[in-house]
């Protein structure tokens, strides 16, 4: 059986998101969780999204926080606002799909915080563990973010 990506760059250089739609359907519920999430600031799941500057300098790391962390959160809630209204497009521009890389990366790190999945995590360890659907999931949008970063490298078709 030969893997079909789901995304690819479209001849008029726009992409092509070919996502069935039950997989759309999963898809459609992640954005408002995160903008939840990131609305929680001292929730832990977000220490991969907000990593220290500073780490050995508290001091200088809530200065840089409090000058810098407005302006992130802004930049993820534009991406997912641009994930969540183009959901159910067949084509995206650049753009667009730069926002949806930044959405996935960010569930996907949001996910793997709460996995705790490491270098040497595989899918395998989940088997059986009441995670293993989220750990699933984590793993289709890595699938999906390769897809995105190989069709924005020049991946092309139709």
């Amino acid at each position: 059986m030969r893997f079909v990506p789901r995304v690819v760059r479209a001849r008029d250089g726009r992409f092509l998101l070919e996502l069935p739609r039950e997989e759309r359907d999963v898809l459609r519920t992640l954005p408002a969780q995160l903008r939840e999430l990131l609305a929680e600031e001292g929730d832990p799941a977000l220490r991969r999204l907000f990593p220290p500057a500073y780490a050995d300098d508290p001091e200088r790391e809530a200065d840089f926080r409090e000058m810098v962390r407005d302006d992130l959160v802004e930049a993820k809630l534009a991406a997912i606002a641009t994930m969540e209204a183009t959901i159910d497009a067949e084509r995206l521009t650049e753009e667009e799909l730069l926002a949806w890389l930044g959405a996935l990366n960010d569930l996907r790190l949001v996910l793997g915080t709460r996995l705790d999945v490491s270098e040497e995590t595989g899918f395998g360890d989940f088997e059986g563990d009441a995670r293993e659907g989220v750990a699933a999931l984590y793993w289709y949008l890595g699938a999906l973010e390769e897809d995105v970063v190989e069709a924005l490298a020049g991946r092309e078709r139709a």
